[in-house]
């Protein structure tokens, strides 16, 4: 069952989400250099020492496969994301990014529909294998 408009109990936005990465520094750099995601090293509830990545009101946060924080996910697996992001600008000049930064375009560009409408995607890969989609509203 939906939840009913007028609702109150019902989810508003995505604060974070978490990735498990086989090696923290190179989830870090690739995601910083080639996306521009901010990294940030912050201490969590429990006093750990945690990493997360940045992006306008959003935040990935990393585990290091065999040494997730809990609770974690049932099968905390580096590889298994599918992540679409959203971006300003054109398509071309991811392209032109990517290219320099030698990282392979698998797919793209090509037409989708995301969460807010029509959108013109590429996708790649992160160091762990994680499906990586690059988006622009069409």
């Amino acid at each position: 069952m939906y939840a009913e408009k007028g609702n109150s109990m019902r989810v508003k936005a995505l604060d974070h989400l978490v990735l498990t990465a086989r090696d923290i520094t190179a989830t870090i750099a690739f995601y910083g250099d080639v996306l521009g995601m901010e990294p940030e090293v912050f201490e969590g509830a429990d006093g750990t020492r945690r990493h997360a990545l940045k992006f306008g009101a959003q935040k990935i946060n990393l585990h290091e496969t065999g040494a997730e924080f809990e609770p974690k996910a049932a099968r905390a697996t580096a590889g298994s994301g599918d992540l679409c992001f959203l971006s300003e600008g054109v398509i071309e000049d991811w392209l032109a990014h990517l290219a320099v930064m030698g990282v392979r375009v698998e797919l793209g560009p090509v037409l989708r529909t995301g969460a807010t409408g029509p959108i013109t995607s590429i996708y790649l890969r992160d160091p762990d294998g994680n499906l990586v989609e690059v988006s622009v509203p069409a």
